[in-house]
């Protein structure tokens, strides 16, 4: 996911008109202030918009999870060893066909959904000015 995010980023910062960089530097901005406020500003949409989808390729690909899980059931803290994922806990809750199974599965799929609709808000909040178009 990083170097999706930071080649995101790269051409973002890349397509920022220079005329807007030598604006501000001709107006007396330092250059450190002007990558800042003026560059990162106008970038901001194109990297949220990375970030957003590096997330959602990585959430995607289940099978690294699953071969990266080794299918365990139960959680570690520790970082050498195997962890459950969301697919999993779907599969296994879904095929116990247990009464609780069944709600544990709907209460999984109900934080993926909330975990998208913050990230789809949180980029609304990042990105929410730099739609108007200058005139």
């Amino acid at each position: 996911m990083i170097p999706l995010v930071t080649r995101t980023a790269e051409e973002m910062i890349l397509l920022v008109p220079h005329e807007l960089r030598e604006a501000a530097l001709a107006l007396g901005v330092p250059r450190w202030r002007t990558t800042i406020s003026v560059v990162v500003r106008t970038a901001i949409s194109g990297i949220a918009t990375g970030v957003i989808l590096a997330v959602a390729r990585v959430a995607g690909e289940t099978a690294p999870l699953l071969f990266t899980a080794f299918g365990n059931r139960f959680w570690s803290t520790s970082l050498f060893q195997p962890i459950s994922s969301l697919t999993v806990r779907f599969t296994l809750t879904r095929s116990r066909r247990l009464p609780t199974g069944s709600g544990q599965a709907w209460a999984g799929a109900l934080v993926l959904t909330a975990i998208v609709l913050a990230m789809e808000l949180g980029v609304r909040w990042v990105t929410r000015g730099s739609a108007r178009v200058a005139r």
